[in-house]
């Protein structure tokens, strides 16, 4: 009983005219027919007069869609008598807003299921609590209270509310968060992200973010943009009102005329609805948007899954997009008269204070070697460029070729292995060695560079800040011929500009790649572990660190184009041919508005083929698991 009261108050217009056809019945049952009439004109004039005002005010708002041929058809058949047919194009119209509702609701199932699921309290130990052991010192909070350096309680099965350190070794589903089904070990000391599902023992954590700087947080305000947007296909099905309008008039028009009958102006026109065209292509890319984040991809709406379907030009940045992004140390080339470990141990201390991916690597192996890392008196980073700072009262500069160059007054050269990269070292203006280090592409990267090419993307290129040496060894294995290196944020932002053929894609995942990646036509950032700044001023996100996720983007936006389109032709098609059956008289007007009901449902059934993984399309060569997105 208070689901049904639920439903008529979300639907009143349906439950409405059900009322109105119910007593319409009866008294035609009774034979009360001139009542029948007054009470179904009477509703339906009411129903008219409603969908003419929302009209209106859409056409006020530069909005013009196909409400004209519902409000024409209904006032045609009242004004020939027959009112059956106006009543059942009144609830045509109306159940076609509960069954667009559903659809939608069905389509943003697991577009929502992140926000439906978001922590909202957190267990905070106090000082000295040591666990589960000490439950007298949990006390729960909500989850936008939890400060920094906060420890944590996460309990079996529970979501991770907050990014945070792990102090106990535990295991992870992280399904939602990147779409890898199997669950994640991590040890004390690794980095456990917000949104991640607990196993079977209680862990602590110590807070690393607040919940709004968090992931969790990040991705529901990226799947809070993506159900608030309208794709260009949408707006194109709004486009087809103005032809299609005309189209049905004009043929209800000659029916009338030919046979001297109004009420076959009538019969044509119940058959014009507009449920087809403005259902189908928003519950097809909410389909899409759905199932692009259940492969782990979070797109910020139809109009990218739009885009990603014509992609034709793709680029990358390099580290921790092409590679791992996690660089290592491989070897140390010292110039003549320094010590190997000096020059590491003044190289690292210098990076601490820089941002750049290889920073990480060399200050890791400096500890890694029990080599202890001084601060700086002062120190200033060159983004992408280098960084300088004091030590010890030495001048310490690490960085490009060039920079080093601009420092020493010589550019130092090093022969690099492919894969290798090196971080070129001046102390107190003298050139004083080279570290060497090592950041092997991503396993993936070759074969998804060979599926794009393969798939109708005409150039790929490689665009970044790294060494022209380093970028090549690179691109080479990877099959990408075209390289832009030694690259400044607005130097990619120039290229991208003038790349063709449109659209262009863009992946990356640094601070730096922001400005390129919202300039993009398709800007993707890696966001396993890419910066916060690359996420927002992308399109679309992928979650799980792995590039695959760029095929199953593009082939579910091809996917959901194509359903979309589909299913606006068929509608449109069917309506059409109706139509013109319905000129010769054949279709009486309430079986027209009938037949026009299955119509409708047929659309949007189609429609929601868009929640279906896109099937495989055949290559020319084998294309491994790990790429595969099926």
């Amino acid at each position: 009983m208070a689901r049904a009261v639920r439903l008529i108050a979300r639907y009143p217009f349906v439950a409405g005219t059900v009322v109105a056809l119910v007593v319409v019945g009866v008294l035609l049952a009774t034979g009360l027919g001139e009542a029948a009439h007054w009470v179904a004109s009477l509703y339906v004039g009411a129903f008219i007069i409603w969908t003419a005002v929302g009209m209106v005010r859409a056409m006020l708002r530069r909005e013009f869609g196909l409400d004209i041929l519902a409000v024409v058809a209904m006032a045609a058949t009242l004004l020939t008598g027959e009112y059956l047919a106006a009543l059942i194009v009144a609830l045509m119209l109306s159940g076609g807003e509960a069954l667009e509702d559903f659809a939608e609701r069905r389509a943003r199932r697991e577009l929502t299921a992140l926000l439906e699921r978001a922590p909202q309290t957190a267990h905070v130990l106090d000082d000295g609590a040591d666990g589960a052991d000490a439950g007298e010192a949990i006390h729960e909070v909500p989850v936008a209270e939890v400060r920094v350096g906060d420890h944590l309680l996460v309990r079996p099965a529970e979501l991770v509310p907050v990014d945070g350190e792990l102090l106990d070794a535990g295991e992870f589903d992280e399904s939602s968060l990147s779409g890898e089904s199997l669950p994640v070990s991590r040890e004390p000391g690794e980095e456990v992200p917000s949104g991640a599902v607990n196993g079977a023992a209680a862990v602590r954590i110590r807070a690393l973010r607040s919940s709004a700087d968090s992931q969790y947080q990040r991705i529901i305000e990226l799947v809070a943009a993506a159900e608030r947007s309208k794709a260009p296909v949408v707006r194109l099905a709004d486009r087809f009102a103005v032809p299609f309008t005309l189209a049905a008039l004009v043929l209800g028009g000659i029916a009338w005329a030919v046979s001297g009958e109004p009420v076959r102006f009538a019969e044509v026109l119940v058959l014009a609805t507009p449920c087809p065209l403005l259902i189908a292509a928003p519950v097809a890319f909410l389909g899409g948007l759905s199932q692009a984040s259940k492969r782990g991809v979070i797109v910020k709406g139809g109009a990218v899954l739009e885009r990603l379907a014509r992609v034709r030009a793709a680029a990358f940045d390099k580290t921790g997009t092409l590679t791992a992004g996690r660089p290592e140390l491989v070897e140390l080339r010292p110039a003549p008269g320094r010590e190997a470990y000096e020059l590491l141990r003044l190289a690292a201390s210098a990076e601490q204070y820089s941002t750049h991916v290889l920073a990480q690597g060399i200050t890791g192996a400096a500890i890694a070697r029990g080599l202890r890392l001084v601060p700086a008196v002062e120190a200033s980073e060159i983004a992408t460029h280098g960084v300088t700072a004091r030590i010890e009262g030495h001048e310490v500069a690490v960085g490009k070729p060039a920079y080093i160059a601009d420092i020493t007054g010589a550019r130092p050269t090093s022969d690099l292995a492919p894969g290798q990269a090196a971080a070129y070292v001046a102390v107190d203006g003298e050139y004083a060695g080279a570290l060497v280090l090592a950041d092997d592409p991503r396993p993936e990267s070759a074969e998804v560079v060979a599926w794009l090419r393969a798939h109708g993307v005409e150039r790929v290129a490689m665009l970044t800040g790294d060494a022209a040496a380093t970028a090549r060894s690179i691109a080479a294995p990877l099959g990408i011929q075209e390289v832009h290196a030694e690259l400044l944020p607005a130097d990619k932002v120039e290229l991208l500009a003038a790349m063709t053929p449109r659209p262009v894609l863009m992946v990356g995942d640094g601070v730096n790649d922001a400005p390129v990646l919202a300039a993009a036509d398709i800007g993707m950032a890696m966001g396993a572990r890419g910066a916060t700044a690359a996420g927002e001023a992308a399109d679309a996100v992928i979650l799980a660190d792995s590039l695959a996720r760029i095929i199953d983007a593009v082939r579910i936006g091809r996917h959901t184009v194509a359903v979309a389109l589909t299913a606006i032709w068929i509608g449109v098609g069917l309506s059409l041919a109706l139509m013109l059956v319905a000129m010769t008289g054949a279709i009486p007007a309430v079986a027209g508005a009938l037949t026009q009901e299955l119509v409708d449902l047929a659309t949007i059934l189609y429609a929601l083929r868009a929640l279906r993984p896109p099937r495989a399309a055949p290559t020319a060569s084998r294309q491994p698991s790990s790429v595969s997105p099926t």
